[in-house]
């Protein structure tokens, strides 16, 4: 194409390894470069990945492929949620068919407010329309814009809940308890960073205090040898459980606070086997943690 830097079959290339093998532009730069002495910064792959997902989302949203997709389905089934990553940043929100796992079309939106969503539903109407295809029925988390919105533009229609946002809902006071245990294991387990710090203050002083290493030196190599060991257990130790503590995934069928107490049984159950085995040797890194 005109002022392109790259082909579209190079383009179609970076698209599936971005996002059906999820490689980083960094892997992707690295790959082109080893393989196929293609070498681009950062900002070219990004600008291609770009306009790959552009020529995917006018692909999903052409007559033709939309009509040959849903050609043999009887009616069809919408869903709409909310998509927010983090707070203060604008809500996306995506319809999708679930008849054939199809997203249709997503719009980030500065508010909530019924006349805006009803916008994106009026939509979705339009491609039903379109498609010539009926509405069996409509899923969401029943947020009050939603259900308003879809009684005014599909009335008739059943309006559910999603099986996550109602399994959520009866839940929720398993999982404010769940969240409550969490604060409570967070507060027990600290001093992490402390530990990691002694580690590291340990291996400076001994870099300042080695010497060259003559033979009669070799058991003290030994022993230093041994320490560094420790130090690394210590070190993975403290890694994992600060992995364990910011592990916040999981829906209402796998609460993320009975996970972190099995986990960290776990690791209390390893320290043991460790304590127990150096049990009346010197005292070691290791039993720190």
């Amino acid at each position: 194409m005109p002022w392109w830097v790259l082909g579209w079959d190079v383009v179609c290339w970076l698209g599936q390894r971005r996002f059906a093998r999820h490689w980083s532009v960094g892997q992707i730069r690295a790959e082109l470069a080893d393989t196929y002495q293609i070498r681009l910064s950062d900002d070219a792959l990004e600008r291609s990945i770009r306009r790959y997902q552009q020529m995917l989302a006018a692909r999903q949203h052409d007559p033709q492929q939309l009509a040959a997709a849903y050609a043999d389905v009887d009616a069809v089934v919408l869903a709409i949620d909310g998509l927010q990553p983090e707070k203060g940043h604008e809500t996306l929100y995506v319809v999708r068919e679930l008849a054939r796992k199809r997203v249709w079309f997503a719009e980030a939106l500065l508010s909530s407010a019924a006349a805006e969503v009803q916008q994106l539903l009026a939509q979705a109407r339009s491609w039903a329309e379109q498609l010539g295809k009926p509405v069996r029925l409509w899923m969401s988390d029943k947020q009050e814009a939603f259900v308003r919105g879809i009684a005014s533009e599909f009335p008739g229609v059943p309006h559910r809940y999603g099986t996550n946002h109602f399994v959520r809902d009866v839940a929720k006071p398993v999982l404010d308890a769940d969240s409550r245990a969490k604060v409570q294991m967070r507060r027990k387990v600290r001093g992490l960073r402390t530990i990691e710090r002694e580690v590291f203050a340990e291996r400076r002083a001994a870099e300042l205090a080695r010497l060259p290493e003559l033979p009669s030196e070799a058991p003290q190599a030994d022993a230093g040898q041994a320490d560094a060991s420790a130090q690394d257990i210590v070190l993975d130790y403290c890694a994992a459980v600060r992995g364990i503590l910011n592990d916040d995934q999981g829906g209402p069928l796998h609460p993320p606070g009975l996970r972190m107490a099995e986990a960290l049984e776990d690791v209390h159950t390893s320290l043991q086997r460790h304590l127990e085995v150096k049990k009346g040797g010197r005292r070691t890194s290791a039993s720190r943690v």
